[in-house]
Parts: C-alpha cells; sequence; structure tokens
C-alpha cells in the first residue's frame, strides 16, 4: 500500500495507482453510456421530434472542445482534485477555488441522485413496485458498499456493468438494423424536424439536455491519481471513450426514433424498453429491463467514487477539514469523504425528482466548464518539465462560449433548476465563510497548494 509522510512525522495513506490504459478507457465509456440514454431519449424528441439524434450529435461535438481542456489539464496535473486545482492554479482565488469544487462535488452527487430515483421507474416496476424513494435509498446503499470496498474493487464492478450496459444498447442497436432489413418502423421519422419555439431553439434545448448523457466524461479527471501513466493514458482514453459513446448513442437514437413514435418516446420512463417491445426481433423485456437498471446503478457508481475523491483531493488540498482525506488503511479508499457524499446524496433522493436533479447537475457542469476552458488557456503561462497532451487554443476558446450558451434559459430549463442550483451555490458558500473561520491557511492562494507542489519529489 502507497503511502506518504506528513508534516507531523505520522504516516499517511495514499491512493495506489492501480488504473491502466484499457480500463480507463472502460471508465470513460461506462461513464457516459448510463442513465441518461436510457432514460433521456424521450425527452430530448420533445426538443426536435423525430430527428432526435441531432442534438446528440450536436452535443458530443460540442463536450469535445471542452475535452481537450481536460486533456491537456490532466496530462500537466494528474491528481484527484481536477477542476478545483485548475482553478486554483490559474486564477489564485481560494474562494472560486472552493465554488469550483463545490458545483463539480454538488454535480455528482445531484447526477448520482438522479440515477437513484431512476431507479425506481418503469425498468424496476418490470419486477417489482416499490416507492421510489425506498428504492433509491437501499441502491444508494449498495452502491456506498461498493465503493467503500476499495478503488479496486470498484473499477471492477464497474468494468462488469459497462460491458452489460453496452450490451443493452448493442440489442437495441441489433434491433434496429433487423428492421431496418425486415421493412418495420418507420425510417423516415428520424428526419421529421419539428423543434417546438423554432429550429434554433429547439436544436438548443435537445442539445441541453442531451449533455446530461455524456456528462460523464470529465468524472475520469478525478482517477488522475490512481492511474499509472495519467499524461498518456488519459487523453486516449478520453478521446477514445467518446468517439465509442458517439456511435453507439446515435445507432440507439436512430433506432429509437425509428421503431417506436416520437409522443410514446416523449411521455415513457423507460424510453428503450419502448423500443423493445414493439420490436420484430424477440428479447426478452424483463432482461433488458434488468440491463437498464444495472446501467442506472453504474451511472450512480462512477458518480459517487468521483464525488469521494473530490472531496479526499479538496482535503488534501486544505480546502476543506483534513478529515476528509483519511484514507482506509487496509482498503485504501477515502471512507469519511465516501460517508459525507452519500449523506447528501441521501438528502436529495429524498427530496428531488430525476428530471430536476439531471437539470441541475448539467447547469452546474456547464458553469464548471466554461472556467475549465479558460483555465487551460491562462494556465499556458505555467509550463512544466514533462511531455503531455497541448490542445488547440481555438478548442477550448470556443467551449467556454458555447458552455455559458448552453446555461442560459433559453434552452428551456424551468426557473427552478436555476434556483436549485443557486441555493446549491449559495450553501458552498456558507460553508466557504465557515470554513475560514476554522481553516485560515485555506484562505491563502500560494498555501497549501504550492506547499504540495514543492514537497513533491522532482
Amino acid at each position: 500500500m502507497a503511502e506518504a509522510m506528513i508534516g507531523s512525522g505520522t504516516v499517511q495513506h495514499s491512493l495506489k495507482r492501480v488504473i491502466g490504459r484499457k480500463v480507463l478507457l472502460l471508465f470513460v465509456v461506462g461513464d457516459i453510456l448510463g442513465a441518461g440514454i436510457y432514460a433521456l431519449v424521450g425527452k430530448v424528441a420533445g426538443h426536435v421530434g423525430g430527428a432526435l439524434w441531432l442534438p446528440f450529435l450536436v452535443a458530443f461535438v460540442l463536450a469535445a472542445l471542452t475535452a481537450t481542456a481536460y486533456a491537456e489539464l490532466v496530462g500537466k496535473y494528474p491528481r484527484a482534485a481536477g477542476a478545483a486545482l485548475y482553478a486554483n492554479k490559474a486564477f489564485k482565488l481560494p474562494f472560486v477555488t472552493f465554488i469550483v469544487a463545490f458545483a463539480v462535488l454538488m454535480s455528482g452527487i445531484t447526477s448520482a441522485s438522479a440515477a437513484a430515483r431512476a431507479f425506481g421507474g418503469k425498468y424496476l416496476a418490470e419486477f417489482v413496485s416499490l416507492p421510489v424513494v425506498v428504492g433509491a435509498l437501499v441502491f444508494l446503499a449498495l452502491v456506498t458498499l461498493v465503493n467503500l470496498a476499495g478503488i479496486s474493487e470498484s473499477i471492477k464492478v464497474n468494468v462488469v456493468l459497462t460491458i452489460i450496459e453496452a450490451f443493452g444498447l448493442v440489442v437495441v442497436i441489433v434491433i434496429g438494423i433487423y428492421a431496418l432489413l425486415s421493412g418495420e418502423g418507420e425510417p423516415a421519422r428520424a428526419l421529421e424536424f419539428r423543434p417546438e419555439g423554432g429550429a434554433f431553439l429547439g436544436v438548443l434545448g435537445g442539445t441541453a439536455l442531451a449533455f446530461y448523457a455524456l456528462l460523464g466524461f470529465e468524472d475520469s479527471v478525478n482517477l488522475a491519481e490512481e492511474s499509472r501513466e495519467p499524461q498518456r493514458d488519459y487523453p486516449r482514453a478520453l478521446f477514445g471513450g467518446l468517439a465509442v459513446a458517439a456511435v453507439i448513442y446515435l445507432a440507439v437514437a436512430f433506432t429509437a426514433t425509428t421503431l417506436v413514435d416520437t409522443q410514446t418516446l416523449m411521455t415513457s420512463t423507460g424510453p428503450l424498453l419502448e423500443v423493445v417491445k414493439v420490436a420484430g426481433l424477440a428479447f426478452p423485456p424483463k432482461l433488458f429491463a434488468l440491463i437498464a437498471l444495472l446501467a442506472v446503478g453504474n451511472t450512480a457508481l462512477i458518480n459517487m467514487i468521483m464525488a469521494s475523491r473530490l472531496v479526499y483531493g479538496m482535503a488534501k488540498e486544505g480546502i476543506v477539514p483534513g478529515v476528509f482525506a483519511v484514507v482506509h488503511a487496509r482498503r485504501a479508499t477515502p471512507w469519511v469523504a465516501i460517508l459525507f457524499t452519500v449523506a447528501i446524496a441521501a438528502a436529495l433522493v429524498v427530496t428531488g425528482d430525476v428530471g430536476d436533479l439531471a437539470d441541475t447537475t448539467v447547469l452546474l457542469l456547464l458553469l464548471v466548464f466554461a472556467l475549465v476552458n479558460v483555465a487551460v488557456l491562462v494556465l499556458r503561462r505555467d509550463p512544466v518539465d514533462h511531455d503531455h497532451y497541448r490542445a488547440p487554443s481555438w478548442m477550448p476558446a470556443l467551449g467556454a462560449v458555447v458552455c455559458c450558451v448552453l446555461a442560459l434559459p433559453v434552452t428551456g430549463r424551468g426557473g427552478d433548476v436555476y434556483v436549485r442550483a443557486g441555493a446549491l451555490i449559495a450553501g458552498g458558500m456558507v460553508l466557504w465563510f465557515v470554513g475560514r473561520l476554522f481553516l485560515p491557511g485555506s484562505a491563502d492562494p500560494s498555501g497549501p497548494l504550492d506547499a504540495s507542489e514543492r514537497e513533491r519529489p522532482s
């Protein structure tokens, strides 16, 4: 087990570098292929009509802009704190660092909470009828046990679930191919573009919603400290994962709109199950529902892994109390951070619903993405002594503009989403001022972060 000496002379357990390139690629793919595509296909169709593949395509292109910024920054600073670390280095403003970290933290938890609530929808109803909150809380408990078991165990479960959820989407694609060859369905529906409020606003609204289905790519940033060679492996895994997910999503979207009418997709809480039920190629609906449940579970697991590692990274930098950096001596997992994040998730599950939590996740991350795109350009003046990927400057610059546009109310989000996001950020501000009273060192922009850089062996 990896260990490090801290100033007091005691031994502090650290995270282990156990994740290779192939597993990291599966993590990225698994994080993207999850609750979003299984639950939101119909909602996207509500914005554009039968051409629901279009917002997914636009969303992938726009996400790739921000992905270039993450690829460069992970190579330069392969540490667990992610966007918070980049904001701290770029802007040297502890308040901004904390709010960015808090926004990312809450986006991961709201995403996991949305996945937990989705667990109790139509897919679960194929097996048993339970109150959504009860099923969601039990589900969160199981996810927490896996997270506590260790990163190797969590990643292994993630790999298995990734394969299963990918298989479910392949089933949908095969059903679509069979339908086309058999003359079933209505392929022309995929070209029916009927946006609400005009073409531009329709695509914009659909794209903003489709973002939730692929937001997971940035979660893997927080595994940089547990990757064997992040400078080399992360860019390849990130861009490869986005490409794989794009092909799968577009094929699934085309199949869904070909076989199921738009109105049915819009109103269903299990849209891909509708595809399976009407397909000429027989596939057991209950088996597909099980696959969908596991896909939703994978989304929650990955987000809770990310959230706990982010809290751990913040604690190591002195941004939040050091107790959150405590690592289990045997399992090498940040157990205090894990319990803290799951407590917040449980509270959100009890008080929110799937749609609102998903929209809140997107809004919070779009604001973070905008800052990350700016940060990568600012940090060009901070060279490092090792090779790493360098993004074309125009891509993060355009990415920042795109993220700001997608965060605007013109995308069709309800006012309650902005109120919820504002309330969460306000809560972060309160924590910031409370933290300054008890952690005065965290107010020094050249403090914990730069000190840790000086202590790291060359």
